[in-house]
C-alpha cells in the first residue's frame, strides 16, 4: 500500500483557502456514494497488460469502505472500464499514444464481454450495489458513463473515489466529479497506482484545489456512528 505524503506547504494552502485541514469533515452518508474506480480483472489480474500490483493490497481498504458507507445508509457504486464501441471515438488515445500492439490487446482484453472487464472476485459486491460502466478514464465526463444521472436521481451530492489508478483514471474522475458539483474525496489508501510518487503527485494536485484527501478511518470519522438500527441488524 502506498505511504500518504503531502507537503505541509500545500496543507497549509488548503487551510489557509478552506480555514480547516479536511474540508470535508462532516458528510452525511444518505448523500453519499463511493465510487469505486476500474477494479477488475484487466488491471488486477496478474498477467494482463494493464495490471496495478498494488491494486490487489488496496482491496481490503475498499470493502471496509463499501461496508462502513452501507452501514450508515449510504451508496456504493462500481465502475468499470470497457472498450466497446471507442476504437474510432477514441483514435487519438488509440492510434497516437499506444502501439498497434498495445491498442489491440487493450481493446481486447477490456471487452465486456472478457474476463478482464469482471469485477476482481475478492471485492465484496453486493446486490444493492450499483455496476456501472464507462468508456473513457473519467466516469463523470460527458458521454463517458450514466453515473451523473444515477447519482443525481438518488439524491447524491457527495462522492469518495476509490480504485486504479489514483492518477489516472480516478484522478480523472475525481476532478471531473468536482467540475460537475459533487463534494469529492479522494480516499488514499483506497486507491492504488504503479508508484509512490505517482500516487502522492496526484493527490496534491487534487488537494490542493478540487476536493479533498482522507484516508478510510478518517472517511468513516467524517460519515458519523453507525445507526443504532444498523448495529442490532
Amino acid at each position: 500500500m502506498h505511504k500518504l505524503e503531502i507537503s505541509p506547504d500545500i496543507i497549509a494552502r488548503v487551510v489557509a483557502r478552506t480555514g480547516k485541514v479536511h474540508p470535508f469533515d462532516d458528510l452525511e452518508p444518505s448523500r453519499t456514494a463511493l465510487v469505486v474506480i476500474d477494479m477488475q480483472n484487466y488491471f488486477m489480474k496478474p498477467g494482463y497488460q494493464g495490471e496495478v500490483p498494488l491494486a490487489r493490497e488496496i482491496v481490503p481498504a475498499v470493502n471496509r469502505l463499501a461496508a462502513g458507507l452501507r452501514e450508515r445508509g449510504g451508496h456504493v457504486v462500481w465502475v468499470k472500464n470497457a472498450t466497446n464501441d471507442t476504437m474510432e471515438s477514441w483514435s487519438v488515445f488509440n492510434n497516437d499514444l499506444m502501439t498497434p500492439e498495445r491498442r489491440d490487446e487493450r481493446y481486447r482484453t477490456m471487452d465486456m464481454a472478457h474476463e478482464g472487464h469482471q469485477l476482481w472476485p475478492l471485492l465484496d459486491a453486493r446486490p444493492e450495489d450499483a455496476q456501472l460502466v464507462k468508456k473513457r478514464f473519467s466516469a463523470f465526463i460527458q458521454g463517458s458513463s450514466p453515473v451523473i444521472e444515477h447519482l443525481h436521481a438518488r439524491g447524491i451530492d457527495t462522492v469518495l473515489i476509490a480504485g486504479t489508478a489514483t492518477n489516472v483514471c480516478c484522478e480523472s474522475s475525481a476532478r471531473d466529479a468536482m467540475m460537475m458539483n459533487f463534494r469529492t474525496v479522494m480516499v488514499a489508501d483506497a486507491l492504488a497506482t504503479y508508484t509512490d510518487a505517482e500516487h502522492n503527485a496526484a493527490l496534491s494536485a487534487f488537494y490542493m484545489l478540487f476536493g479533498d484527501v482522507m484516508n478510510v478511518d478518517e472517511t468513516l470519522t467524517a460519515l458519523g456512528e453507525i445507526p443504532a438500527a444498523a448495529k442490532v441488524a
